[in-house]
Formats: C-alpha cells, structure tokens, sequence
C-alpha cells in the first residue's frame, strides 16, 4: 500500500455574484429533465444510478469521510483546526445532487418528477403496467429524502421540481422535518402493501438496476427503510414508533424485512440491498481515501474492535507498517499488531507517525472494482429489531437480533473483501464459526449486563457496522442515541467550530436562490440546532 502524508483541506467553491439566478433555481428545482421522449423505466433506471449511492470517489472523498464520518468519527482526517468547520462548497454539491441531474448524483428529485409527468400522460392501460415502477421509485425518492431531512431538517420537496406539471414558476417552500417523516412512513407503508400484493413485470424487471423487479425484495426494502425512521424518531415520539415498530415485528409475514433469513451465515448478495457497480465499471475508492482519510479510526479499533478481537479487523482494517533501509534495498516492513493513531494527536504528529499505525484495508475498500453501493443491510435491521425488543418486549428476542446481527455483520464484511478477485490480492478466508461464536458470546461485544448496559452494545455495534461507507447514517444514529461515547480534541480549533455540529447548515446558494422560502427557515439554521428526533 501507498505511503502518503495526508493533508486535508477543504476545497471551497467560490460563490460569485449570480446573474440570472430564476433561471438556475429552475433548473434546480423546477426543470427536470424533460426529453419528451424519455420514459418512466428508463427515467426510473437514471434514478437508481446514483453516484451518491454508489461506491464512488466524489461522494467518499468529498462528503462522506470530510463532514458526516469525522462527526461520527468514522472517518479519521488531518486534525486541523477545521476539522468540524462544514465545507460549503462540498455540501452544496451533495445538495444539488439531489435536485438537480447536473452533478454527481442522480438527481433523483428531478427524475422522480419527470416520471410523475409522464406517468400521467400515459393512457390507463399502460399506467397500469407502470405504477410498479412508480411504486418503487418513491421508495428510492424517500430513502435519499430522509438523508436530506437528518442532515439539515426542513427541506424543499413537496413543491420542488413541479414546474413541468403546473407549468408555473414557484421557489419552493421548506417542508417542516417531523411533518416530512410522517409523509414518508405513510408512503413507506402504502409500498409495502403494494408490492406484497403485485407481480413483477417485464419492464419493471428490466429498469430496475438495484433489485432486478424482485416485488418480495422491494416489500423488503420499504419495510426495512420503515423501520429505519420509525426507531429514528423514537427518542422524541416513543408511542408512535412502538405501536408501528411492534406491529411490524410481531406480523413479520405480513411486513418482511431484509433480516437475512435471520441467520448469521447469509449471503449479503442476494439479501441486502445493494446497488452493484455497473458491468463497464472500473473505478475504485483509491485517490478518495488517499486524498482524503484511510486512517484507521481510534475509538472504533482501539476501543470496540480490539478488545473484543473483533473477527472483523482482518478485513476492516491493515497493519500497515514503514519502508526501511536493508542491505541497500528499500524493504517494507509491517507493524506487529493493529492499532490506531489517538483521536489527539496533532497534524504534525499524524504526519510523521501514520505508518506506525493501522490503515484502511486496501483490498476491501481501497482498489474494490466491486465495492457496492450499500443502501440497507441485515445487519443494521437486526440490530433495529434488538433494540426494539430490548425497550419495548423481550430482551430474549433483543440476543437473537443482536446475536444475528454481529454474525451478519461478519459475513457483510467478508463477502465485500471477497468481491475483490484478482489484481493481487488474497482474500480473505471468512473465520471458522467457532472464532465469530467466541467474539459473539464471551467477549466485551456479548448481549450482557444491565438493560442500559445491552442498549448502549446495540448503538455501539450498528455504529461500528455502518463505517465510512455509511457515514450518514452512523452520524445521525450518534445523534440520535449518544453512543458510542467519543472524544472530539478542541484544543486550537477555530473559534465557533470547537466541537462537531449537530446538522449542516443549508448551503450559501441555497440561501440566495430561494431567499423567500428560506427566511422560513432562518431562525433554525445554526451549526447546534437540533433534527427533531434528537432527543
């Protein structure tokens, strides 16, 4: 593996005087793609290819390990005295990548209203073959909706992107959070019964990238993503969130999950949801983490994995080690053991003692073609379920869930190190059920102690599961529940940025373009306010 002395800063986008600024909010939030010959599969199938989903270099490099994965400190970078300083230019591309087709995302706001625009003009017949796809493209629609929403709270998006269904020009107004999340636990609800009682069809099948119109997986998926917001907000509306959360796993027939046939040993491949890179695609996450962050995060190796001998730092992680001097020739020598640089150490300490410490491993995450997307997984559903039984029902049921989870979360690993055939490496060979029963029943990871005590695993566990590829929703399960309980250095930082935010704050275009909306909005919009699920 490389050396590199990494140093981060923050490449910030100008923001210039804007001239003919209606015409670019149209464009952001008004003007989908309407190429009158576009149609809904092939729409639906831009939708599903999005960059901010998949496994890419500019979402890895620029937001994930740079904002949400240094506040969840699932990202390890350069300890500047920016370090918890938003980027505004990076958040305003992630911003628009979810309005706009122009960027790195998909833009699955605008493709999502150019589908209902021709969705509507279609005549019954063909509406009817259609819905399908329309069904499963607002799950996708809610699923990147919901991320807005925990970044920044009230966005745009009951009246973003409509122009071409009303042909009128109006900025969009700003959807009160909780209000949304309502919205989206109802549409959520309204897909799974939809898919768990209509067939696939030919079209549906061919457009659909991400789960090749499986109706059972897609039921699945709307009921996974459910249960995801519904523990979200159960700090803050505990009685909505049980009675929903309770009737879901008490009817699982009824409401199916991607659980992984609640065993351990699963195939992520064909139970989780995954968006799988393209046939042509040859791109990798090299130069995101290189130029970014491949450190090996302190609390998550030193603190959780360690002590527990984790089954999973083979894979997670590389000892890494220095290049010396021997006889004349440069030899490689690796360190003994993992570990991880001090979440303290200075920038210059950072730079001079990297390789003395562990290191992202580059199989797994650096130079993996096949590195998927991950939207949802077994693991994080599991250990959904087990802190739903643990508060509200059976702390038996809660071991199961979390029992099956930690095994879950094994296999994840290991089948996404195993996807990297070739090109040099070795993968590898997934560990005897004996070593993952040992980590799992007599370790500091083991379902005991008090009920706080089993709870605080839980967080800890799913936390450590998602890593930086999914650093959003580690970051707002840390804000959710406070664990795990991480140190963040303050001293030097800039004054007002000692410390990580509790969202983002909208991003400087954002504010100028729709400046009417947004004085709505205005009172809310500081680095501490609180996502209404906070507790």
């Amino acid at each position: 593996m490389k050396k590199l002395i990494i140093k981060v800063s923050f490449l910030l986008v100008a923001i210039t005087a804007i001239v003919g600024c209606k015409k670019e909010l149209e464009d952001k939030f008004n003007n989908p793609e309407q190429a009158k010959d576009a149609n809904v599969a092939g729409l639906f199938t831009a939708m599903l290819n999005n960059d901010r989903v998949a496994a890419k270099y500019w979402n890895v490099r620029t937001f994930l390990s740079q904002m949400p994965g240094v506040y969840a400190q699932t990202a390890y970078i350069s300890n500047s005295n920016s370090i918890y300083q938003q980027s505004d230019g990076y958040s305003q591309n992630y911003w628009d990548d979810f309005y706009s087709t122009n960027g790195n995302g998909s833009g699955v706001m605008a493709l999502y209203r150019a589908m209902e625009v021709k969705f509507n003009s279609l005549p019954a017949n063909e509406q009817a073959t259609q819905k399908i796809i329309m069904q499963a493209a607002k799950v996708v629609l809610i699923e990147q909706a919901a991320k807005m929403v925990d970044l920044w709270g009230d966005i745009p998006y009951s009246e973003a992107g409509n122009l071409p269904s009303n042909n009128t020009i109006k900025n969009p107004k700003y959807d009160e959070q909780k209000a949304l999340y309502n919205t989206f636990l109802t549409d959520l609800a309204s897909a799974s019964t939809y898919f768990k009682s209509n067939a696939s069809n030919a079209a549906f099948s061919k457009s659909d990238i991400l789960l090749k119109g499986d109706v059972n997986r897609w039921a699945r998926y709307a009921n996974s993503l459910r249960l995801r917001l519904l523990m979200r907000i159960s700090k803050t509306d505990e009685a909505t969130a049980k009675t929903a959360v309770l009737e879901m796993l008490n009817n699982q027939a009824t409401y199916p999950l991607v659980d992984g046939g609640n065993v351990g040993q699963y195939n992520p491949a064909t139970a989780d949801i995954l968006l799988q890179p393209l046939s042509n695609s040859t791109s990798d996450l090299h130069d995101a983490f290189l130029e970014g962050s491949f450190y090996a995060t302190d609390y998550m190796l030193n603190s959780v994995m360690l002590p527990a001998n984790d089954p999973r730092i083979p894979v997670v992680y590389d000892k890494f080690g220095r290049t010396v001097k021997i006889n004349g020739k440069d030899v490689f020598v690796p360190n003994k053991n993992y570990k991880a640089m001090p979440v303290t150490f200075t920038t210059t300490e950072q730079e001079s003692s990297f390789p003395d410490y562990s290191v992202l491993d580059s199989a797994t995450f650096l130079y993996n073609q096949k590195l998927p997307g991950i939207v949802i997984t077994a693991s994080e559903v599991n250990l959904l379920k087990a802190e739903a039984y643990e508060r509200w029902g059976s702390t038996t049921d809660a071991k199961t869930a979390y029992d099956n989870a930690l095994k879950q979360s094994v296999a994840f690993y290991y089948y996404l190190n195993n996807l990297n055939q070739g090109n040099g490496y070795v993968n590898v060979t997934a560990p005897a059920s004996t070593i993952v029963d040992t980590w799992v029943d007599a370790s500091s990871a083991t379902y005991s102690g008090s009920s706080a005590d089993k709870l605080t695993k839980i967080y800890t566990q799913k936390w450590a599961h998602f890593g930086v590829l999914q650093a959003t929703e580690a970051w707002s399960e840390y804000r959710r529940t406070g664990f795990p309980v991480l140190t963040f250095p303050s001293n030097g930082k800039l004054s007002g940025y000692d410390s990580p935010p509790t969202r983002l704050i909208y991003p400087a275009k954002e504010k100028t373009l729709n400046s009417v909306n947004y004085q709505a909005v205005q009172a809310k919009d500081t680095r501490k306010a609180k996502i209404f699920w906070m507790p």
